[in-house]
């Protein structure tokens, strides 16, 4: 029998997520599938979503990784190319490039192409991590447009810092910045410069953030971007991060848990150890209290996370037997809810699940 601990990837629910973005807009929307979609498996993900008309990912590893998959979507590199040697790999392998500085333009512009590439040009609007400055932007776009290996048909993309605080003014000053920008940019005759803002939280909660393409992340596995929301209703949580019970024993008042015996029994205890630890991406630092749900019911985290075990206190339920189900985080226990105990975000805990947990594609 197999370590029982796995990840399920609910493929229709993912696709009503990926619908929810899409919205009754005609924009195209871009699923980010960057480190192995969240998480949730790049190959899985891809082919559930095999309407999209572009993925997006960090780098050309990534994207190299998806073609093997057998995906022939067209791939954005999100951070563009970090060398030379990566310009003529991208073009001959129908991959979208991200510009955002003057070393790329410079390389792009200089290197030997059969055909040209497909340019996303970077506009630095307020996140001050990737983009060209505004002043600097006209030039670049004249330059690409001028240059025989770049296709016609550029989007100029921008990043938001906070759109997750819907009370924050900041992203509508990246918004009328943007704004600014694209107005000034002269199109070359016959080309076309669509726009590209809105990342999950624009999405859901800036309705004026949303043009050309859309680049839903986060919530395309079912998990509200928001700060202050543990879920959003619309959503449907795409994994569940699986576990069981693999051994139980009771232990009197005062006996301690775990590692440095970091809880402490105040009673006569129940304990379920479950084959789950910080190697399979189950935080470490998760304390005391965080909830898992066993046979459906919240049942503690007790004792220190180690590498490969956890332990929960199951004294409050009747009847737990070896080979019960558990759930760390998805259906009913939303992996924000487990962030918050953390002191963390669910972007890094769905990322974080490491190689040696398999997924499973279900629906």
């Amino acid at each position: 029998m197999a370590r029982p601990t796995r990840v399920l990837i609910n493929q229709q629910a993912l696709r009503d997520n990926y619908a929810i973005a899409q919205g009754a807009s005609a924009a195209h929307c871009m699923p980010m599938v960057k480190a192995n979609a969240y998480g949730h498996g790049a190959e899985i993900v891809c082919n559930a979503l095999n309407l999209a008309p572009a993925f997006g990912v960090a780098s050309i590893e990534e994207a190299l990784e998806l073609r093997s998959f057998g995906i022939d979507k067209p791939i954005l590199l999100l951070e563009g190319t970090f060398s030379v040697d990566e310009i003529s790999v991208a073009a001959d392998n129908q991959l979208w490039l991200m510009v955002e500085n003057n070393q790329q333009l410079k390389h792009l512009l200089q290197a030997s192409l059969l055909q040209p590439v497909r340019v996303w040009l970077g506009l630095d609007t307020g996140m001050h991590r990737l983009g060209f400055q505004a002043d600097e932007v006209n030039a670049a776009y004249c330059a690409l447009a001028a240059s025989d290996n770049v296709h016609n048909h550029m989007v100029l993309a921008s990043h938001f810092a906070s759109a997750d605080h819907l009370d924050d003014p900041k992203t509508y000053q990246q918004m009328a910045l943007y704004d600014s920008v694209y107005a000034d940019i002269a199109v070359a005759d016959g080309a076309i410069l669509q726009q590209s803002l809105a990342n999950s939280a624009a999405i859901l909660g800036w309705p004026g953030a949303q043009r050309d393409w859309q680049r839903p992340g986060y919530m395309l596995y079912g998990n509200s971007p928001f700060v202050d929301q543990y879920k959003d209703h619309r959503l449907q949580p795409v994994m569940t991060f699986t576990s069981a019970v693999t051994s139980l024993r009771s232990i009197a008042a005062g006996e301690s848990v775990g590692y440095a015996g970091t809880w402490t029994a105040a009673r006569t205890s129940r304990i379920a150890t479950l084959t789950v630890g910080y190697a399979d991406g189950y935080p470490r630092h998760a304390p005391n209290g965080t909830p898992v749900l066993i046979n459906g019911r919240r049942c503690p985290l007790v004792g220190r996370v180690s590498m490969d075990m956890i332990s929960v206190d199951v004294s409050d339920i009747s009847e737990v037997n070896i080979g019960d189900p558990s759930i760390l985080w998805g259906q009913n226990l939303s992996v924000n809810e487990i962030a918050a105990h953390c002191a963390t975000n669910g972007y890094q805990l769905l990322s974080g699940i490491s190689a040696r947990v398999p997924r499973v594609a279900e629906n």
